[in-house]
């Protein structure tokens, strides 16, 4: 079994949340597969090297008890852009279908999407396709169609998902996001799959799709983000999300109204100094929620009441650590909400930690061998 990965990528020397190179997520129907919550079987646990040289999926088995091993990488056939920490400052780069058959991975150098078949922790490469723009960063899914964030294009561009994951260009499931919408960070689609949603991080506003039965896409709603920086999210239950907020080291709980404007449930409610919390994941249930502190090298863990209030798990901001410098980027939950891998880009490995019933985080051995801080990006468990 190898135990090192060596990627070959120039380091760009550039700050998680801003190390960016610009070049000249059920069945189908959610980011995140659905299981027994109690579930402890077996599974895996996918990250992209995003190599300028070409592109590539490391996978890791996941055993019961949550440990990780080496299992291989695969090529996508496309390229990445390269960098060292957080270059594409996005989430949700790659992701599974909800039945983890399918795997997306976005090349955001190559401007292309690529689709593998999932057998286990094996992939086999089902095709690579144009992303319908330019430096694809994040992905969603809802209705058999797989929406992809074009970041320097500033759209969203969709597309049919085949029975064997071949992707088909869909005009009417693609839009440019509102007016003045700048940084575009995460998309992410509700798991009842009627609203799509896109943060944006520079013009500090979140923009929202009404998402119709066949995956077309109305016009977005504008709304601003209460805090600095909007970045990660997840939707909690219905039409609530938690966005995470860099720039304000915070997080802020929102309900979609009808119309599709964002009514505010609890406003920016600090880490307590936890720094740069660009990644957030929840629970399955809606009762937790978790940033990746880029800044501290620390998880914080949210509760979230029945009335929309969000609060710390622990007073002190901190759930769990990953060590200092160690820069913890992406996030996410295996199936069944029982363990929580984060992808620690500074240390070159990806983290473990055992979610208690009360959302507390115990560390696990995780497991090195990635190049450090060579701009390895996203994570896709189950």
């Amino acid at each position: 079994m190898r135990n090192t990965i060596l990627v070959g990528i120039a380091a760009l020397g550039m700050a998680a949340c801003s190390d960016s190179t610009s070049p000249t997520q059920r069945a189908v129907g959610s980011a995140r597969p659905s299981a027994d919550r109690n579930s402890g079987a077996p599974g895996a646990v996918f990250t992209q090297t995003n190599a300028v040289a070409g592109n590539s999926v490391v996978a890791f088995a996941r055993a019961e008890d949550g440990s990780l091993s080496y299992a291989g990488t695969f090529a996508t056939g496309g390229n990445g852009i390269g960098g060292t920490n957080d270059p594409l400052t996005s989430q949700y780069s790659l992701i599974l279908s909800d039945n983890a058959k399918l795997l997306f991975v976005v090349n955001a150098g190559s401007n292309s999407i690529s689709t593998f078949r999932v057998d286990g922790a094996n992939l086999s490469l089902v095709g690579t396709t144009g992303s319908g723009g330019y430096l694809p960063t994040s992905l969603a899914i809802a209705h058999q169609t797989l929406y992809v964030l074009n970041a320097n294009s500033n759209k969203v561009s969709g597309f049919d998902i085949a029975e064997d994951g071949s992707l088909s260009p869909n005009a009417q499931a693609s839009s440019t996001l509102s007016a003045g919408a700048a940084g575009g960070a995460a998309v992410r689609a509700s798991r009842d799959g009627q609203w799509l949603v896109v943060t944006e991080k520079a013009s500090r506003t979140i923009d929202v799709f009404p998402v119709s039965g066949n995956g077309a896409l109305g016009s977005p709603v504008r709304s601003a983000s209460s805090g600095v920086t909007p970045f990660g999210f997840d939707f909690v239950e219905g039409s609530q999300i938690a966005v995470s907020e860099a720039g304000s080291a915070a997080a802020s709980l929102y309900d979609i109204s009808s119309d599709g404007s964002l009514n505010v449930e609890s406003a920016s409610v600090s880490t307590h100094g936890q720094a740069a919390p660009c990644w957030l994941i929840v629970t399955t249930n809606g009762r937790f929620a978790f940033t990746a502190n880029a800044g501290s090298g620390t998880i914080s863990g949210y509760s979230v009441a029945s009335n929309g209030t969000l609060s710390l798990i622990n007073a002190s901001g901190v759930s769990g650590s990953t060590g200092a410098g160690t820069t913890p980027l992406d996030l996410d939950l295996s199936r069944g909400d029982k363990y929580l891998y984060v992808l620690e880009s500074a240390a070159g490995r990806i983290g473990a930690f055992a979610v208690g019933a009360d959302g507390s985080l115990s560390s696990l051995a995780g497991i090195g061998g990635l190049a450090p801080s060579s701009g390895f990006q996203g994570i896709a468990t189950y």
